[in-house]
């Protein structure tokens, strides 16, 4: 099985082809032609024009728009690292598919639909408003042993990657990604962190708002789990297996897909950015079609948007 999904995974991705850039100068000459100042909309503008080359035409479609909530509990929370237990992961998705998260609140306004998905919930699901693309009950201690096995994390990305297909074919024109899942920023940090080559005290935040023991304790745990296996020096799929969460690699998955399908994939916060790199090492080339959208306040958040060559609009301090 491991095998069959590797192979498919790497079959898939040799048809990521780079962007448009026919589009791209059409869709210029088109907001240039507007009257307005030129290039008026300044980055904004840059966002359209990308949009453009990723869907391949200067009208560019963003009628139906999704966000898809990846939700997964993971193992490290064992450690003392969050504010809150795994509970919460399971009320909180039930919460999107009921329409009540702020998430959903923005949503409607943005003329968005909500999808929460559960890719590894350690709790129980009842809300049918959920899909259930469960991989796991939530993931290992990365402190203690690889969150994921090769297969688990495979088996990830295909769902990320088969979402995105599955949402193109329904008609979705733009994919916004998120997630849920306590304890990841601790896994996403330890991501960028191997990812970057740099030290955990660098990219490791307060999360949802850590108390300064709190936030030492953070660190440690991620720097003893780069430590452990080594992994300044690992690729970015061992990277993922072992210290990274289902979430993160359905997000993975997700990016590659927006890249296959030709959708443009607008990321969220640190988290999304962190599984965002990730894919773009897998396969070079799927950042063009990521769309960033704010610069979040975890130490992280500046050092995965130089690294993706990525410029969010929105610097507003949000976690």
């Amino acid at each position: 099985m491991e095998q069959y999904l590797e192979e498919q995974l790497h079959c898939l991705c040799r048809s990521v082809r780079a962007a448009d850039e026919r589009a791209v100068e059409a869709a210029k000459r088109h907001w240039n032609g507007i009257a307005k100042p030129l290039h008026g909309l300044g980055r904004f503008e840059d966002l359209l024009t990308k949009v453009a080359g990723i869907q391949n035409t200067e009208n560019i479609k963003m009628d139906r728009k999704a966000v898809v909530v990846f939700c997964a509990d993971n193992g490290v929370v064992a450690e003392g690292v969050t504010q809150t237990d795994s509970s919460v992961t399971a009320v909180v998705t039930e919460n999107f598919a009921r329409g009540i998260a702020s998430v959903n609140c923005m949503a409607s306004v943005a003329g968005a639909d909500v999808i929460p998905v559960d890719i590894g919930v350690m709790g129980e699901i009842k809300e049918p408003g959920v899909r259930n693309c469960r991989i796991a009950n939530g993931t290992n201690n990365m402190r203690k042993e690889p969150v994921m096995s090769r297969e688990q994390a495979l088996e990830a990305l295909h769902t990320g990657i088969r979402l995105a297909s599955e949402l193109k074919d329904t008609g979705y024109d733009l994919l916004a990604v998120g997630e849920m899942g306590i304890g990841n920023t601790t896994t996403s940090s330890a991501v960028t962190a191997a990812l970057l080559q740099c030290e955990a005290e660098e990219v490791t935040g307060r999360g949802a708002g850590l108390t300064d023991q709190g936030l030492a304790r953070k660190q440690q745990v991620v720097r003893t789990a780069l430590e452990n296996y080594d992994l300044w020096h690992a690729d970015a799929f061992t990277v993922l297996q072992t210290v990274g969460g289902l979430d993160i690699a359905g997000l993975t998955g997700m990016c590659i897909g927006g890249a296959l399908w030709h959708v443009p994939i607008v990321l969220d916060g640190v988290i999304s950015m962190a599984a965002a790199l990730v894919a773009e090492r897998l396969f070079p080339g799927v950042r063009e079609y990521l769309i960033p959208s704010h610069l979040g306040k975890e130490p992280a958040a500046v050092k995965l948007a130089d690294a993706l060559q990525l410029s969010p609009v929105i610097h507003a301090g949000m976690a």
